[in-house]
């Protein structure tokens, strides 16, 4: 019974941050004559399930994250800056690295940012990825395949998790549709969240390449919590406290110079 009223309450508190965008533990602990403790299990179970994030004294409602044009049609979009963001994330990436580049137009200028001259093995599920890189001698690309969905710009599907199951790579560039402190990183394809989902537990290191307009977002689909970033790149435009509390779990953050070529 407790916990059906529980999902009951938590249903009632979303409608409440729908319409005002915000609520306060004490005012929500008065109405539903239950106790602040109580309130704020409620809270920390939404913000959870990236239904909301939680602040001091209550929560905010999570921003939904913009919905996904095509690969093609999000390589057009803040390509200089998501190029920035490819120069300041590639030296981290060690020669002799083998590193799995997930799909994304800002992972598409990252690949395309590092050096030729030295020897990577690079995974994907992305073909962009794969034919900007196959001109490289030095570099060694492996493709993986499956269905491809032309949204993510990625291989998806059975076949594609089947592959992915036996990488341990040791950097994982991870393409993150929305990305929130109390959310994580979260996808709108829940065949494209279990394959980042497993590419971020298997991997050594996760790196994410994120514009501003991504942090304080969430799409549909829980990938990993926020703590399994290793670090995020992101742009001096981005919203001071969603870095602050990113850094709060532990995130390495790298702000890219914009126009530095």
């Amino acid at each position: 019974m407790e916990q059906m009223l529980s999902r009951e309450r938590q249903a009632l508190i979303a409608e409440r941050l729908t319409r005002d965008g915000k609520v306060l533990a004490g005012e929500l602990a008065a109405g539903f004559a239950v106790s602040e403790d109580t309130i704020r299990r409620d809270l920390r179970e939404m913000a959870s399930a990236g239904l909301c994030e939680r602040v001091y004294g209550g929560a905010l409602a999570c921003r939904p994250a913009p919905l996904p044009p095509t690969l093609a049609e999000r390589q057009a979009i803040g390509s200089r800056r998501k190029d920035d963001l490819a120069q300041a994330a590639a030296p981290f990436i060690a020669d002799g690295t083998t590193v799995f580049i997930d799909a994304g137009s800002a992972n598409l200028a990252l690949a395309a940012q590092l050096p030729a001259e030295r020897r990577y093995h690079v995974v994907t599920h992305c073909p962009a990825i794969a034919l900007a890189l196959a001109p490289r001698p030095r570099h060694r690309v492996t493709l993986i395949g499956g269905r491809y969905d032309p949204e993510t710009g990625a291989c998806l599907g059975v076949q594609a998790l089947a592959e992915v199951e036996r990488l341990r790579p040791d950097i994982l560039v991870l393409g993150a549709c929305g990305l929130d402190a109390e959310a994580g990183v979260t996808a709108f394809d829940p065949e494209d969240a279990a394959i980042k989902r497993h590419l971020a537990h298997a991997s050594s290191t996760v790196l994410v390449l994120a514009t501003a307009e991504k942090l304080r977002t969430a799409a549909p689909f829980a990938v990993v919590p926020a703590e399994t970033v290793g670090r995020v790149v992101t742009e001096k435009t981005a919203d001071g406290a969603a870095l602050a509390a990113l850094a709060e779990k532990g995130v390495a953050i790298t702000l890219a110079d914009a126009g530095r070529r």
